[in-house]
């Protein structure tokens, strides 16, 4: 008898009359599928039952259209980011023909090596073909979990990827924020000092901003990439004396957005938003700050 596990599911296969049988137990409990094996194969020694046809076997583009993309939609409709990659990752995988019209079970290592180099002949850089391979590598594990194939097979990542570091100095912090406009250069301060995400520092809103907690107050970081990244952050002199001006000029709220937008509706500040802050990179000649994104890219829902 043989048995194995697939995402918490055990699995049985055997040889009878030199044809593979392979059944999923749909149990957790080894035992029980050990007992499921041995009756089915009792039932085809006794002939009740005959060889049970292989289940239909999806194409990749059927699977990731009708059951994978509807999955990762409703599982990351909290984030938005996470289902635009998963969804660009599939549009890319099945613009490839020879790859899309493989059934799950056909795709094996050669077939995925082929796809690699027809991106790699696009002049696609290894990091991008990496992370359209980990959708790949994603969608075939799912596809095991609910049993439209038996097993995946391995996805290995290309190694040689570049990883770009940019270390600010003091000297290139203050050209920059010297020659940004007043929303950016203060957005970029507080980014600088505090380290937080760009995410992390336009959901900032006055009741999670404490001016009498520490030395200058504190910030309470409540929604991040992870949930990990619920904190609460020292606020440095600048930090404060920028948020405070704000504050005080915003009327001292209790509540609301640090960096409100005043409509939903703002394309052309968008647009002049963009600009100024390529200006200022072109100015310092120099790559921008990573961490500095123009205000405008805030969800309409900080409006």
């Amino acid at each position: 008898m043989s048995i194995y596990k697939r995402g918490g599911i055990y699995w049985y296969k055997f040889m009878w009359q030199g044809k593979l049988v392979r059944e999923s137990a749909k149990q957790g409990n080894d035992k029980v599928a050990r007992q499921m094996e041995a009756a089915h194969r009792t039932s085809l020694a006794k002939g009740e039952v005959g060889i049970r046809e292989n289940k239909s076997v999806p194409v990749l583009t059927e699977f990731a259209k009708s059951r994978f993309l509807p999955w990762a939609e409703v599982t990351f409709a909290a984030k938005p980011k996470t289902w635009l990659w998963y969804r660009n990752g599939v549009r890319r995988l099945l613009a490839y023909v020879p790859l899309a019209e493989l059934r799950l079970d056909e795709i094996r290592g050669e077939q995925i090596s082929a796809y690699v180099a027809h991106r790699q002949a696009s002049g696609l850089e290894i990091s991008s073909i990496n992370r359209e391979l980990q959708v790949l590598r994603r969608l075939l594990h799912v596809a095991v979990e609910w049993g439209a194939v038996a097993q995946s097979p391995k996805v290995k990542m290309l190694s040689g990827e570049r990883h770009r570091e940019f270390v600010l100095s003091p000297q290139e912090e203050a050209r920059y924020i010297a020659a940004a406009p007043e929303l950016l250069a203060s957005v970029a301060a507080v980014l600088a000092d505090t380290g937080l995400r760009p995410e992390e520092c336009y959901r900032l809103s006055w009741d999670a901003i404490a001016w009498v907690n520490g030395r200058n107050g504190t910030l309470l970081v409540t929604h991040g990439k992870t949930a990990a990244a619920r904190c609460v952050l020292p606020m440095t002199p600048r930090v404060r004396s920028i948020l405070e001006t704000r504050w005080e000029a915003a009327g001292k709220p209790v509540e609301g957005w640090v960096w409100p937008a005043p409509t939903r509706e703002r394309s052309s500040r968008i647009v002049q938003r963009k600009e100024a802050a390529r200006e200022v990179a072109e100015a310092l000649r120099c790559a921008p700050l990573r961490a500095v994104q123009p205000a405008s890219h805030v969800p309409y829902a900080f409006g």
